[in-house]
């Protein structure tokens, strides 16, 4: 079985707006809604989970509720790395996991990740066991400690990261059995948990398009990809 699970717990307090940003609406849709269309479009994708809020958990589940036979809305965690593992727990809870059962995980707030994205991370996860989306670094990057530039870093060996990052579920549950607490909690992402347990991870190459609406700049791009104003309505 192949599963989504889109990570929408963030209260977007970098888009200052009344509401998450995930609800904000674009042209006609939450960005939520667009984002899990993308998935909803994907034959090969058999279920969604979608982790939100608690707050926000009703008000999603009427959002959806024309596609409950393959959504599913459940509370996401206090950070993404618990939204994940809500999103895991309840896809054991509903099904008998296999060892080929794949997970792929995407931020709610990237409402343009492609079809061609989806089935590279589903066949790459299938092949490799875990693999992210990525794109190539274009600018030069600099590595700096108080604001003095320590390091010009090789730009021929940076990526950007995006998501989906997708793996074999019962391989993630393996290698975070392996790592401590410590280690537990400096990690921000399915990447760094594989890492951290010594698997290494693919890199499935994303689209430059596949943008993260975190602030209100990103709005208004998200907007000219649609050619509509948002609102802020809650819909």
């Amino acid at each position: 079985m192949v599963y989504a699970g889109i990570v929408a717990g963030g209260t977007g307090s970098r888009m200052g707006a009344d509401i998450p940003k995930q609800f904000i609406v674009l042209a006609g849709k939450t960005i939520l809604a667009h984002t899990v269309l993308r998935f909803l479009e994907v034959d090969k994708i058999d279920k969604i989970y979608i982790a939100v809020h608690p707050e926000w958990l009703d008000h999603t589940k009427k959002l959806f509720s024309d596609h409950t036979d393959k959504i599913v809305v459940i509370p996401g965690g206090s950070d993404r790395n618990k939204s994940v593992f809500n999103i895991i727990d309840a896809v054991k809870e509903d099904n008998e996991l296999s060892d080929d059962d794949i997970l792929l995980t995407h931020d709610a707030v990237r409402p343009f990740v492609s079809a061609d994205t989806i089935l590279a991370n589903i066949e790459a996860a299938l092949k490799y066991t875990v693999c992210t989306t990525a794109v190539p670094a274009t600018d030069t990057i600099l590595y700096s400690e108080n604001e003095i530039v320590s390091e010009t870093l090789d730009r021929s060996k940076l990526y950007h990261a995006q998501t989906p990052q997708s793996f074999k579920i019962k391989a993630i549950l393996e290698a975070y059995q392996k790592l401590d607490e410590s280690q537990r909690s400096k990690l921000t992402d399915v990447c760094g948990i594989f890492t951290a347990a010594g698997k290494k991870v693919h890199i499935v190459s994303g689209e430059v398009s596949n943008i993260k609406i975190t602030t209100p700049f990103d709005l208004k791009i998200a907007e000219a990809v649609l050619g509509k104003k948002s609102g802020s309505e809650k819909v």
